[in-house]
């Protein structure tokens, strides 16, 4: 999910559960300007911080454990991402989105849709 400075969701994709967060970074991030990124570890990799630094953006994602060249980050700024997680734990009020009653895909990603469209609103 991507999500606006003010933690209102801007770009959202489903993934079957295996899949990895990190390949579907590039996907979510095309297009939108800003001036960081911000992310988990899990999104910590090479390819993402180039293409984020390609777009003139400052990657600000802690460092995987396993790194060996350890990439510095901005601490304070990191601090903000809980804006990420509130924007989540908003979307999960909604029971439709918390508890996943849809049987497909497309039906799950339509009441996503309106859940953030109800986040803009307020």
């Amino acid at each position: 999910m991507a999500v606006r400075g003010l933690g209102c969701p801007v770009r959202f994709l489903l993934t079957a559960g295996q899949k990895g967060d990190a390949p579907q970074a590039d996907a979510l991030i095309e297009g939108l300007p800003a001036d960081f990124v911000m992310g988990d570890t899990a999104y910590d990799s090479d390819r993402l911080r180039q293409g984020i630094a390609a777009k003139g953006a400052e990657a600000v994602i802690p460092n995987n454990p396993s790194r060996a060249q350890k990439c510095p980050i901005d601490k304070h700024l990191y601090a903000q991402r809980h804006l990420i997680e509130c924007c989540f734990s908003k979307l999960k009020q909604f029971r439709r989105v918390a508890t996943r009653f849809e049987k497909t895909a497309r039906n799950y990603f339509a009441v996503v849709t309106l859940a953030a469209i109800v986040l803009w609103i307020r």
